[in-house]
């Protein structure tokens, strides 16, 4: 009970906690069970210490009870979970008043001969509180997280309802009434998904939830148009195909939602992607590599079927048609190369065992490190036979030649242009999905790999959309919502080469050792999503204001670079200082794409959304720099303190000006520009304080002791502001795990003195 149980995947109640709130939320509660058990380390205790642990006991109890009392409403507000969560809190306010009479009695015993108390006489009754305290907060938790998963399967199912409504519709005033419900739901169920999403510990689901928020934000304006193209042509075949394809694709998305939040997945459906090659090389190396150590972890026969394995999986990219003759040749050859080497090593290895060796001898090390040389140089071919090919496929596709012949073809009414242009597009689609399946082989981590399977699964679907909806325009060349209804498929397609691209780069950051860059995924941005059929465009920057604003976009780029080498010198990356500094410098990259016109911030609302949802993560940083700065000396307070103040001001700024109304074109750019101005001016800030919140952090962490490390690790990990700190202005009424999180934040007071 000493250690964190933090990190481990469950709890002594055996519930798993799936999200960095519940596990957040817990890390005080354990903090004041570590403080009270580590005091039974030392039994003799000076009447200071001890009143100071009795009031720890006191105040244990009546932190623990009005959270239960926050549970106990949440019980009744629930009927299926009220016996489950009604027995989760007695039995934790049993354990906190079990808890305040222990420190109660030691407070009240005589005093020893030497003027000490002894402390905890029943330490087996305080051990046991503490876990059934621990075990029974954790169930509470969980179980209110279950109500959140409620509230998204309540929403899916919202959606679903109207979607079928929408589906069945016949007369355009009906689909009105009814998409304008499907809206509102939508921005409802975005909202929720987006908070799961970025509260999710396993960065699979939430890639996972990535790809199924990303298919239904590009599907709701694919359904509005295709549904209108089918209502204004309703005897045309192919506007039902159409309209047909994305209605599928909007189920696959919302079935993919439930699955991620329920943690289940159909029996038809494989458990895990297929193993890649870049998965299968790292394992081959690690395992060869063991056998310098322990000669006998593994057999020479599950090496050699795991290189057959990894070679098997190169035929993807040796029968590929768009693989190179020379790179080909090059990875046969290396294939052939590895086997060899292994073949050495094997016998090596069993002389080595013959001769009872306990470690690699010589020849086994050089034969170790010839083995793993060969599949690294495997691996580096195998990247460039990817990546290479694609990056040229990109830009060949630039112009986008097809899909402006297939809108000229279409609205002639040329049905065999239309043919002969949708034959190319398949062509493309072919090749970009042969593509998309190579990189996942070396996209590096299994979040690439789900995106690279998405954006494969995305390709196959769209190219058949274009060409129906270019058939429908082409049999109705007159009909400006076959014409709309074009635009926004191809409009689609060209976005998914947007995020190609962004995916390749990812991909090299990976492969060169880079810190993987993640774009911060955001709520829903405005627009997207509105209920009123007649869609306002957001403001896209022009070529002259795109050129003005990238020199502030590189100045801006190269402070997220300082900020990632800084954060790369932290040891604890999941110390809340670094972890907000490292989503600051992901979401300032999202607004560099932005200036350089790529990436997923299309508009200039969608940078002034990013902006302040950076602003409120800036005020999150400062809370944690005031909670470090309490724990730190006189002069350095000062440092921290004023730097702080200063990152405040500056935030307050963003958000004002992202906040802020403007009209015209002039103005929108002012607005962009200050934007991006004052996000380079807080990463400065958060530059210069790094390395000396690094230097504290480590100082501090290495003299703590049993008593006053537990204090160090709550304020680090659960620096929550009272009601009237500016830097906590969001609303948390309503219960739930935030709810939970602000009565939980009762315990961090608890500290003796």
């Amino acid at each position: 009970m000493a250690s964190s149980p933090c990190g481990n995947s469950s709890f002594d109640s055996g519930l798993e906690i799936k999200t960095r709130s519940v596990e957040q939320t817990l890390i005080p509660l354990v903090s004041q069970i570590t403080t009270l058990i580590n005091h039974k380390d030392k039994l003799k205790k000076s009447g200071k210490t001890q009143r100071a642990l009795q009031r720890l006991g006191q105040a244990v109890s009546v932190a623990v009870g009005r959270f239960v009392t926050v549970g106990q409403v949440i019980a009744t507000e629930n009927l299926e979970l009220r016996e489950e969560m009604s027995l989760a809190c007695s039995e934790a306010r049993r354990a906190g008043d079990t808890i305040a009479r222990l420190t109660d009695a030691a407070g009240t015993e005589p005093l020893e001969p030497d003027g000490r108390n002894t402390a905890f006489t029943d330490r087996t009754a305080m051990v046991k509180a503490a876990r059934m305290l621990l075990s029974s907060v954790t169930k509470v938790l969980v179980l209110a997280d279950r109500i959140v998963i409620k509230q998204i399967i309540s929403s899916r199912n919202k959606v679903l309802i109207t979607l079928e409504q929408l589906e069945r519709v016949f007369s355009f005033q009906e689909f009105v009434q009814i998409f304008s419900q499907f809206g509102n739901e939508m921005v409802e169920f975005a909202h929720l998904t987006g908070d799961r999403q970025n509260d999710l510990k396993d960065e699979k689901k939430k890639a996972r939830m990535a790809v199924a928020r990303a298919v239904l934000e590009k599907c709701t304006m694919m359904l509005l148009t295709a549904s209108k193209t089918c209502l204004r042509h309703p005897d045309c075949e192919s506007a039902r195909i159409n309209k047909d394809a994305v209605f599928q694709r909007m189920r696959f998305a919302l079935e993919l939602v439930v699955q991620i939040v329920t943690d289940t997945r159909p029996s038809t459906d494989a458990e895990t992607l297929p193993v890649s090659i870049y998965c299968g090389i790292r394992d081959f190396k690690a395992k060869v590599e063991g056998l310098r150590e322990q000669l006998y972890c593994v057999t020479r026969e599950s090496l050699t079927a795991l290189l057959e394995r990894i070679a098997e999986q190169t035929e993807d990219f040796t029968d590929s048609a768009y693989t190179s003759h020379e790179h080909r040749e090059s990875i046969l050859q290396l294939c052939h190369l590895a086997r060899q080497e292994l073949r050495q090593l094997g016998a090596h290895w069993e002389l080595a065992q013959s001769l009872g060796a306990s470690e690699a001898t010589e020849e086994m090390e050089i034969s170790i490190l010839k083995t793993c040389h060969c599949v690294s140089e495997l691996r580096q071919e195998l990247h460039r036979a990817a990546v290479g090919p694609a990056l040229d496929l990109l830009k060949y596709h630039t112009e986008h030649t097809v899909l402006k012949a297939l809108k000229v073809s279409g609205g002639e009414g040329n049905l065999e242009g239309v043919d002969e242009y949708s034959c190319r597009l398949t062509e493309q689609k072919e090749q970009l999905v042969e593509t998309c399946r190579l990189l996942r082989h070396v996209s590096g981590t299994e979040p690439l790999e789900i995106t690279c399977v998405h954006a494969e699964e995305t390709f196959q679907v769209i190219g058949p959309q274009i060409i129906s909806a270019a058939q429908t325009l082409a049999l109705h060349p007159t009909s400006k919502i076959a014409k709309e209804n074009l635009e926004v498929f191809c409009e689609a397609w060209e976005s998914q080469l947007s995020d190609m691209s962004i995916l390749l780069r990812e991909i090299n950051d990976v492969f060169e050792g880079r810190r993987d860059k993640r774009t911060y995924l955001s709520l829903p941005r405005p627009g997207k999503h509105l209920p009123n059929l007649k869609v306002v465009k957001a403001v896209k920057l022009d070529a002259e204001e795109q050129s003005t604003v990238a020199k502030l976009g590189l100045e801006l780029r190269l402070i997220t670079s300082d900020l990632d080498s800084e954060c790369e010198k932290w040891d604890d990356h999941e110390h809340d200082i670094i972890r907000q500094a490292q989503s600051m410098s992901s979401m300032a990259y999202s607004m560099y794409l932005f200036t350089r016109g790529e990436g997923l911030l299309k508009t200039t609302l969608d940078l002034f959304q990013q902006a302040e949802v950076f602003s409120e993560e800036g005020f999150q940083l400062c809370s944690s720099l005031q909670a470090l700065s309490s724990q730190v000396g006189d002069e350095e307070k000062v440092m921290i303190t004023s730097e702080t103040e200063k990152l405040v001001t500056l935030c307050q700024q963003l958000q004002v000006t992202a906040r802020s109304m403007v009209q015209g074109k002039s103005a929108t750019f002012l607005k962009v520009q200050s934007s991006v101005q004052h996000t380079k001016g807080i990463l400065e800030i958060v530059v210069f304080l790094l390395p000396a919140c690094h230097k504290l952090a480590r100082k501090y962490l290495s003299e703590s002791s049993s008593l006053s490390s537990p204090q160090i690790w709550r304020e680090k990990h659960l620096a929550i502001p009272d009601k009237e700190d500016p830097l906590n202005n969001k609303n948390t009424s309503g219960f739930g795990v935030k709810s939970l999180e602000h009565h939980m934040a009762s315990l961090t007071f608890l500290e003796s003195k």
